[in-house]
């Protein structure tokens, strides 16, 4: 009997992130917009990961992504909340007021509203930001999934920030 609600292969990616990071003694932290916390429900599904996962900060508005992790008005009202600036300042955040080893951000746009000509629905942007790293060192990936439908871009989004956790040389499982 299987117990979790979640999909197989969300739990089964969070299993592995979780594993090779409590290998190399990494600390993770996760700030989420338009998953809403499903990268953080995932991992904490895994038994022990209290040992590898710091936080999850699930930064829906604005507002909060300002207050929680410190990302700056003006990089909201030029860049917008779906953009590699709003992610990068996310994902440094998370890093910063968690103090994990690394962090991953994730803000998009998971429909059925929202999207438009240049961001349309299934935009979703990543930011991966590690303790000690080069600051000007971005890593960033900007996607656009299929719409096919809100729970599918959540969880597409998931996989990949999941991803965006393994330490370098981990095996990453197909999809």
């Amino acid at each position: 009997m299987r117990d979790t609600v979640l999909p197989e292969e969300l739990v089964s990616r969070a299993r592995q992130v979780i594993e090779a990071n409590k290998r190399i003694g990494r600390r993770i932290a996760v700030a989420e917009s338009c998953t809403g916390g499903l990268v953080s429900a995932a991992l904490t599904e895994i038994p022990g990961s209290s040992s590898v996962f710091e936080a999850g900060f699930i930064t829906y508005a604005n507002e909060q992504k300002t207050s929680l992790l410190g990302v700056a008005g003006d990089v909201l009202d030029t860049f917008g909340a779906v953009s590699i600036a709003t992610a990068w300042a996310m994902a440094q955040g998370a890093l910063t007021r968690s103090g994990a080893d690394v962090a991953v951000s994730i803000t998009g746009i998971a429909g059925p509203d929202g999207g438009t000509d240049l961001k349309p629905v299934g935009t979703v942007v990543f930011a991966r930001a590690e303790k000690d790293g080069n600051p000007n060192n971005i890593v960033a990936d900007l996607r656009r999934f299929d719409n096919e439908g809100r729970g599918k871009i959540r969880l597409h989004a998931a996989l990949c920030a999941l991803e965006l956790l393994l330490p370098e040389g981990a095996e990453t499982p197909e999809p």
